[in-house]
């Protein structure tokens, strides 16, 4: 693909940003008009949030995985996938599905991200063009979705895991909106708004409208809905695109639904059995009444894919992230968001689970970066970095209270391993053998991951003060 005349580089560290967005434009684009009073996105002001030079030992690691993946996605990745554009000036996703849109999705926040903090790599790929790149990836993304895309054959929303998609996209385009164009910009609000408005459809029990998808695995009589299938990771991962509806577009109409969904999705997740007497509010909702099942056991461990699986409890890092999110816009996240993340993360460090030879083990092995699986792992064999990242999370919002070793202990160990599979290649990516991570999208995973770990380290160790705050 031919790539269009780049521009100099930028640097999000405490100053404002003064590019302009003529030399991104990958094709001519129609112009548009600009979105209306309700849908206008307050940009982040990032001139208010200070700088962090990731200089302390956790955001040096941090910011190297960061830099490594976003350097291999926004590279080889995407010149690999890339190759031409459609006669309407768009990057051709080659399809609809996960591996279409998610995948660009996450590649696109990594790399945002990298360039929004000024920690991309530079050696194989100029920023600007890191920038003409990522820019690509965002505008066709918001442009396929059904909110602004009506040909059945390249439009996308509307699914499972949809939501998701379009929090990362929309993300993306936040980190960059100053590259953005008025007609990327009218599309990456449109394409939110639908998906979160999509969301507070839902009541107490279903996720979108009154029947199909689940909020709990397990309802409040007992009733099993889904066996051995948590909708923890569906409920925070729906959450995120409410959060960032809300936070972007905080004067839009629906901005109040929003923020009220976002906290009905964030206790479902978490929502274990002790949960359905407690009388407590959090974020105004009384959780004994309001909630009609259960995610997790009493103990923070939960089940998916049929067995209890620590790869799923380390999803309540989407909640988390959170906390980066309103921080960006020197808002508190709502407490909610640390619904019984302590006890999840106990379970992980402390709780013993057999060993054939008699002897006990918890899930984090002392001393060491090896994860136990204690009902096996279907998805491969090395992920570090899915730890680490929860680690880092859980010790920035302090719900490591009472555990030891610490999580900031763990994500040391983790994060290490993380590079060190990283450091088998040139390129920055994490993987070899499809075994150890079989998911399609494994190096996109830990872009994203990453991109949102360090943001979180950014918003908390921010030269202006800590700008994670919890309501």
């Amino acid at each position: 693909m031919i790539e269009t005349r780049p521009l100099s580089r930028r640097r999000f560290l405490g100053t404002a940003s003064t590019i302009g967005v003529a030399g991104l434009l990958g094709t001519a684009t129609t112009a548009t008009a600009l979105p209306s009073h309700s849908t206008r996105v307050l940009p982040i002001n990032w001139s208010r949030l200070g700088s962090y030079p990731a200089s302390d030992p956790a955001g040096s690691r941090i910011s190297a995985v960061l830099a490594g993946s976003a350097r291999y996605l926004i590279g080889p990745w995407y010149a690999a996938t890339y190759t031409r554009y459609l006669p309407d000036g768009y990057i051709d996703l080659k399809g609809t599905d996960e591996r279409a849109v998610r995948l660009p999705a996450m590649a696109a926040v990594a790399a945002a991200t990298a360039l929004a903090t000024g920690t991309y790599d530079a050696r194989t790929l100029s920023a600007a063009n890191a920038t003409v790149r990522t820019r690509n990836v965002i505008r066709t993304l918001s442009a396929r979705h059904g909110a602004n895309n009506a040909d059945p054959t390249t439009s996308w929303g509307g699914g499972w895991q949809t939501a998701l998609w379009a929090y990362y996209t929309a993300l993306a385009g936040w980190l960059l909106w100053d590259a953005l164009d008025a007609a990327c910009r009218q599309h990456l609000a449109a394409m939110l708004v639908w998906e979160a408005d999509r969301l507070t459809t839902g009541d107490g029990v279903h996720l979108i409208g009154r029947s199909g998808e689940q909020l709990y695995m397990t309802r409040r009589d007992g009733t099993v809905v889904t066996p051995g299938d948590s909708k923890a990771e569906e409920d925070s991962w729906s959450a995120a695109a409410l959060s960032l509806a809300a936070v972007m577009m905080p004067h839009h109409r629906n901005a109040g639904r929003w923020k009220r969904r976002n906290v009905e999705l964030l206790l479902a997740a978490a929502a274990r059995p002790a949960d359905l007497g407690d009388r407590r509010r959090i974020n105004g909702i009384r959780l004994s009444t309001w909630l009609r099942g259960t995610n997790i056991a009493d103990d923070g461990t939960l089940q998916n894919h049929n067995r209890l699986h620590p790869l799923y409890m380390v999803s309540f890092d989407q909640s988390l992230y959170q906390g980066f999110v309103f921080g960006l816009a020197n808002r508190a996240a709502p407490r909610a968001a640390l619904h019984n993340i302590r006890q999840t993360y106990a379970a992980l460090v402390s709780k013993q689970f057999p060993l054939p030879d008699g002897t006990t083990t918890a899930i984090y092995r002392a001393g060491s970066p090896e994860i136990y699986y204690p009902e096996g792992n279907d998805w491969g064999t090395h992920f570090p970095f899915y730890f680490a990242n929860f680690d880092l999370l859980v010790s920035l919002t302090g719900q490591d209270r009472g555990i030891h070793p610490p999580a900031a202990e763990w994500e040391r160990l983790h994060s290490d391993a993380q590079l060190a599979l990283m450091s088998r290649f040139t390129d920055g990516r994490t993987y070899g053998a499809n075994g150890e991570n079989t998911y399609y999208g494994r190096e996109h995973r830990i872009g994203v991951m990453a991109g949102q770990s360090f943001l979180t380290l950014f918003l908390a160790r921010n030269s202006r003060g800590n700008r994670l705050r919890w309501s």
